[in-house]
């Protein structure tokens, strides 16, 4: 991998980790690992054909390190018959949209790269109940998008319920979810049910928010850091180019948008997990 980078090994080890946070041999182990963890899912190989497949020299030490990363035995992982932490290969998301244009406002960020790197996740979610409001908008594929507009204006309405009942410390505390609920999708339709919720694990119930339960999926986890008006670029680019290579197919439920305890809908930065609903090809 050095001699391809034309870079001697210590001076890729530098750069891959700047770039990655993770040493190539923790990337490489992880790959390996999420490859053997979706053979037990979807093959009857034994864990030893597995283990050398996916580059490991006994099944002792495949063992140890599959526990270390999934903290259970490959074979607890094949009977709870869930996909969790499987790590997908990292790839270079170009910062342009489906036409080759930057999108809004990017001439203006001054020494953005062309290129980042992204590295999307396979985790299952069991059923979760959570509270909020809920409006209508159209989603980036409409031919009149204007969830840019609405969502912070549902936000300041779950805001301004939420502060009837609870201080800005205990605000500050709580999961924030954005819910999408794409089902209708599937019907031609472009409208979207979109919810700015809290989880209803974490708190009590209530009387000023609606309820809504999201039913047990597995989902591609995109995770996402910088200007908000890139996220668009980011699931376009999932959608039409990452998703059909994948070996997944996506799924219209619910799509989820997890941000951090203490997020502040600013309308210029985001922290956040995108989660969206696949199923195995």
């Amino acid at each position: 991998m050095a001699e391809k980078s034309c870079w001697s090994r210590w001076q890729f080890q530098r750069v891959f980790s700047h770039f990655t946070g993770q040493t190539v041999a923790q990337y490489i182990r992880e790959i390996r690992l999420s490859r053997a963890a979706e053979l037990l899912l979807c093959s009857r190989r034994t864990q030893l054909d597995i283990a050398l497949e996916c580059g490991f020299d006994s099944e002792v030490s495949f063992s140890r390190s599959f526990r270390h990363m999934f903290h259970c035995t490959p074979g607890q992982y094949r009977r709870r018959g869930k996909r969790a932490g499987l790590k997908t290969p990292i790839v270079s998301l170009p910062l342009t949209d489906l036409s080759g244009h930057k999108p809004g406002g990017i001439s203006q960020l001054k020494g953005l790269e062309e290129h980042r790197l992204l590295q999307i996740r396979v985790e299952s979610q069991p059923e979760k109940q959570v509270q909020g409001v809920a409006g209508r908008i159209q989603g980036i594929f409409a031919e009149q998008p204007d969830f840019s507009a609405k969502v912070p204006q549902i936000w300041q309405k779950l805001s301004e319920r939420l502060a009837k009942k609870h201080s800005l410390t205990d605000r500050s505390a709580m999961q924030a979810l954005g819910v999408l609920d794409t089902s209708s999708l599937s019907s031609g339709d472009t409208s979207i049910d979109y919810w700015a919720c809290i989880s209803s694990d974490q708190h009590e119930p209530l009387t000023l928010l609606d309820s809504l339960v999201i039913p047990e999926q597995e989902y591609a986890v995109i995770p996402f850091s910088g200007p908000a008006g890139l996220i668009d670029n980011t699931l376009q680019w999932f959608i039409c180019h990452w998703l059909p290579t994948s070996g997944y197919r996506g799924i219209n439920r619910f799509d989820l948008e997890v941000y951090p305890s203490g997020f502040i809908a600013d309308g210029q930065h985001l922290e956040m997990e995108y989660w969206v609903p696949v199923a195995p090809e």
